[in-house]
């Protein structure tokens, strides 16, 4: 039987905004107008989730391809719908090192690794605008 309306998308995505993702958790705000704004920025940021989860699995199903390398403890568990978490978490290593020594600047960014080169390539984003980044780094 098909999903009625596909409203458990919609579900979903109100799941995402109360969890962790996003934590739409009960704060103090003093106005309405402060309350309304989180609420406009929070579903901005859901919508920017579900078009990387959109843009990822298009990608890998024109390639009819797998993306392997998201799991913890499994790497080799592949997946063609990877959620956008999972495509975050995958970035979560990253670290910029800034250091100052003898009036000189020395930057140093985390290489990418290859899980995180491909996911890049499938969003349609070229590595060298993470390269400029660590122009300093060696």
């Amino acid at each position: 039987m098909v999903a009625y309306r596909e409203e458990f998308l919609i579900e979903r995505g109100f799941g995402r905004l109360k969890g962790k993702q996003l934590s739409l958790t009960p704060m103090y705000l003093q106005s309405g107008r402060r309350a309304t704004g989180l609420i406009h920025l929070l579903s901005i940021c859901l919508r920017v989730l579900v078009l990387l989860e959109f843009q990822v699995r298009r990608r890998l199903a024109e390639n009819n391809e797998r993306l392997a390398g998201l799991y913890a403890g499994n790497p080799k568990r592949s997946t063609s719908r990877p959620t956008a978490e999972m495509l975050l978490e995958a970035f979560q290593n990253i670290t910029l090192s800034k250091v100052v020594a003898n009036r000189q600047r020395y930057r140093h960014l985390t290489p990418l690794s290859d899980l995180q080169k491909t996911i890049l390539a499938l969003l349609g984003m070229p590595t060298a605008i993470y390269d400029r980044l660590a122009v300093d780094s060696s």
